[in-house]
């Protein structure tokens, strides 16, 4: 009994692994002038790094790409260029990476959200 159980938890993970896997959102920062390391700590000190979202849809991962846009360190992260794959497909975000309108475009953060470029 306690095999069958072990055995069920590990699937478990295992196809929550799986899934994590399909979605993977790429995060490019652009700090505000003087705050590069504060601005890439969430990179571990880089300026930009990849990130593994659980998601079973296209849909969920374009979701999930959209919330890392949210800035709330105005005056630390100037801009992000937010961008995801689903199964190794990139997704639309609808921006191109300077945050214009672009129907072919792979940024999901627009140049004009009020929480990007606010640096004072």
């Amino acid at each position: 009994m306690k095999k069958a159980i072990a055995l069920a938890a590990l699937m478990a993970l295992s196809v929550t692994n799986a899934l994590a896997a399909d979605c993977v959102v790429h995060i490019k920062r652009t700090a505000c002038a003087g705050q590069e390391a504060e601005s890439y700590k969430k990179c571990n000190g880089k300026q930009e790094c990849d990130t593994q979202e659980s998601a079973e849809s296209e849909a969920e991962c374009s979701a999930s790409a959209l919330k890392h846009c949210d800035n709330s360190r105005l005056d630390i992260t100037k801009y992000k260029v937010v961008t995801a794959t689903f199964k190794g497909a990139a997704l639309t975000g609808g921006f191109a990476s300077s945050g214009k309108p672009s129907s072919k475009g792979t940024n999901f953060c627009a140049a004009d959200r009020p929480d990007l470029n606010q640096c004072k």
